[in-house]
């Protein structure tokens, strides 16, 4: 690449060199092997994403129920009813947000890094967060939780957009590169997430599946790799993520053939970060046997912190599961999941609102949040520290 297409900061552009590790190309441009996952509700909104790109990374913001993040947005839609209006009127706010977070993480990025929103297939919003995003001009999407398989359709006309689908193994991969190929798209980058070590919603049909070895990098990513060589994409970055704290992590994985790594946790507890300073210190607390599997309200397995909230309801489950009935309406009536346990009475699934339970943790309600966090001991254990520090000790050869 040219040095137009460089955009990482100069401090931080010689600390990779110094580093040995490969920088990331990604949409036409030269950025840190670093991309900060996308977290919601709320977590990474316009001041991480925006802080990660200013440096030179790829700085994601998550699309889901943003309008908490804006008091009049949240006036707005409080105390309203319920009803289609209502319903239309929460999922405009949330758009509007949306548009508004886009817009401050660009002024914030100042031109340098790459700018990506994460849309969960699972959320009925689901294509109208994908389509707004576009509009606003974003530089990514990506998109887990579910197969990705209609994304091409939503960007169609906007080439320059990069598509990014999460997925766990090579046969996903596989599945998502003959279905988009009938679009005469092919992905712009592939994330490889292991759900044995990631947090928040886990790529695996089950908790048994969690620690199948068709999810470890070692194998994992060589065959994703070829995969992608046999459709004659070999040049598509694969992105591993989950678990992954230090230099050592990205230089592993970059020897296995990983173009960059995506973290979630480390990045959710720096200043920069966009929750409340107690959700960050609940992440920074937590230790490996503080954390819990389950399944989540939108059939996905999940892990998380065992907060008060979390025991109680895990204890009440059985009788939840016994209780489970379809309810005339969702808790916050915007319907956020287009399949949800709770509202649609699956036994078998989760039984609580998780926007709730996500929007308690957002603004620091250790006891009644839920808060999603991956596996592995944090880059500075308690301490909250700033993205550059972060950015730093992920470069620094011999850091572990």
């Amino acid at each position: 690449m040219n040095d137009s297409s460089i955009r990482i900061e100069p401090e931080l552009q010689a600390a990779l060199r110094h580093s040995g590790l490969r920088s990331l190309a990604l949409g036409g441009r030269e950025l840190l092997p670093i991309v900060q996952g996308g977290m919601g509700v709320g977590v990474s909104a316009h001041r991480l994403a925006g802080t990660v790109a200013a440096c030179g990374g790829v700085g994601t913001l998550s699309a889901i129920d943003l309008r908490r993040l804006h008091p009049d947005l949240m006036e707005r839609t409080r105390g309203r009813g319920v009803g289609p209006g209502i319903k239309a009127e929460m999922e405009q706010a949330n758009l509007e947000a949306l548009a508004r977070e886009i817009a401050a993480a660009r002024r914030l990025s100042a031109g340098r890094g790459l700018l990506a929103v994460n849309v969960m297939r699972a959320v009925g919003q689901y294509a109208a967060y994908v389509r707004r995003a576009i509009e606003c001009g974003i530089d990514a999407v990506v998109v887990g939780a579910g197969l990705p398989l209609d994304l091409p359709e939503l960007a169609a006309g906007h080439p320059d957009v990069a598509l990014v689908p999460i997925l766990s193994d090579a046969r996903g991969v596989q599945l998502v590169l003959r279905k988009w190929e009938r679009k005469q798209r092919a992905p712009d980058a592939i994330v490889l997430e292991h759900p044995a070590f990631a947090g928040g919603h886990l790529g695996a049909a089950s908790i048994a599946d969690l620690r199948d070895p068709r999810f470890d990098f070692e194998r994992c990513v060589p065959e994703t790799i070829a995969v992608l060589r046999a459709a004659g994409l070999e040049r598509t970055p694969v992105i591993a993520a989950g678990g992954i704290r230090s230099a050592a992590d990205v230089r592993r994985l970059q020897d296995l053939g990983a173009a960059a790594v995506q973290l979630g946790t480390p990045f959710a507890v720096t200043h920069e970060a966009d929750a409340h300073e107690a959700f960050k210190q609940v992440l920074a607390d937590a230790r490996d046997e503080d954390m819990v599997e389950f399944t989540s309200v939108a059939g996905l397995p999940a892990r998380a912190v065992l907060t008060p909230w979390l025991s109680t309801y895990l204890r009440a489950l059985p009788r939840l599961q016994e209780n489970a009935h379809v309810k005339p309406r969702c808790t916050e009536v915007f319907d956020c999941l287009t399949q949800c346990g709770l509202r649609d009475g699956k036994a078998t699934w989760g039984q609580f609102c998780i926007d709730h339970q996500l929007a308690a943790a957002l603004r620091g309600d250790v006891r009644r949040g839920l808060f999603f966090r991956g596996k592995g001991a944090l880059p500075f254990g308690r301490e909250i520290r700033g993205v550059r520090d972060l950015l730093h000790h992920l470069l620094r050869p011999g850091s572990a």
